[in-house]
């Protein structure tokens, strides 16, 4: 069973706070349906603005049943519609599934209607398997070409496109902040390169964080966009009225999401769910949530205190574990009124 993990905690005096933000992924529960995850959202969304928290970001994935986020720009519009005045972003768009200039124009028309509030999480993975690839009509070998398609969206959503002729209406002017995710040292590069702020996908693939962001610091060049290094970093988190409730969430979201990766839509007993967790694939599953604050509001808090400074990270992109959006606005309510930077409303 993953959890908080004590090494992180440390014994050095309490370093300054980190940036406060959300991932969202929208998640369809089982027996739910796609309209309860995307109302959820929104509830999300506003508690979120609500408790001060900096941002939520929604991520795009396809042919996945516990995923409602696939459609990530009218997802995002929605949401900013629901709400005043937090950020929305995509964590991420996955670039190689669409072309540079219709992002550009998704995105500048959600930063023209929503000025100042919308960002762009870039990614270089499809977000699905290969059969989804081919049904998304994208060629595998795009990827291949992520640097350059990120140089002409940027153009785009500037003042000078890269391609001649052409030019995003909306999008041109923009300037929609960008930022480079991953859970490689590919992506650490490429963001040290151009100057723009980096995200690791820690929530879900722990295990080269700690690489991946000391290449990013130690390579970083300023850009217009960006004159520092800025790295966000992304955790699982899970509060509860106390250490024991706390706990048995994580039990139960584990099993639901070793049976959700490994069983897809197939109905399991009890037993069946026990076998599957306890397997070396089941295991491998559990894994991914290494990086989770677990526990009450204040011992999940100390840890993510510990995590940022084991992680590098400036901000934290918090990933509301619990099953159900109730628990998921309880997880954020309870670190909102421990945090002392973050001002509930």
């Amino acid at each position: 069973m993953t959890g908080t993990d004590g090494g992180l905690l440390g014994e050095s005096p309490e370093p300054a706070p980190p940036e406060l933000s959300v991932l969202d992924l929208a998640v369809v529960n089982r027996g739910g349906t796609v309209r309860e995850a995307l109302e959820g959202s929104v509830e999300l969304a506003r508690a979120a603005e609500r408790l001060g928290y900096r941002r939520v970001w929604y991520a795009e994935h396809h042919n996945m049943s516990s995923i409602a986020s696939s459609a990530t720009s009218v997802l995002i519009a929605h949401i900013a519609a629901c709400t005043d005045s937090i950020s929305l972003g995509a964590g991420g768009i996955m670039l190689p599934n669409h072309s540079p200039l219709t992002i550009a124009e998704q995105f500048g028309t959600l930063a023209t209607l929503h000025p100042g509030r919308i960002d762009l999480g870039l990614g270089r993975a499809p977000g699905t398997d290969q059969v989804t690839v081919r049904a998304l009509r994208r060629d595998p070998a795009a990827a291949e070409t992520f640097p350059e398609d990120v140089l002409e969206l940027q153009g785009f959503l500037g003042d000078e496109s890269r391609v001649p002729g052409v030019k995003a209406v909306p999008g041109a002017g923009t300037h929609v902040p960008l930022y480079i995710l991953g859970s490689s040292l590919f992506g650490a590069s490429l963001a040290a390169r151009l100057g723009l702020p980096y995200g690791f996908a820690s929530h879900f693939a722990p295990g080269a964080l700690t690489e991946a962001v000391a290449l990013y610091r130690r390579e970083f060049r300023p850009s217009e966009q960006l004159s520092e290094p800025y790295v966000v970093a992304g955790v699982n988190a899970i509060v509860g009225d106390s250490e024991l409730e706390a706990q048995e969430e994580l039990r139960r979201v584990v099993r639901s999401r070793v049976a959700s990766f490994l069983a897809r839509d197939r109905d399991l007993t009890e037993d069946q769910i026990d076998r599957l967790v306890e397997s070396p694939n089941g295991r491998q599953v559990a894994a991914m949530m290494t990086y989770t604050a677990v526990g009450t509001a204040d011992s999940a808090w100390k840890y993510l205190l510990g995590f940022a400074e084991h992680a590098g990270a400036d901000e934290l992109m918090v990933v509301p574990a619990p099953r159900n959006v109730e628990g998921r606005v309880a997880t954020l309510t309870g670190l909102a009124e421990v945090a002392p930077h973050l001002s509930p409303r």
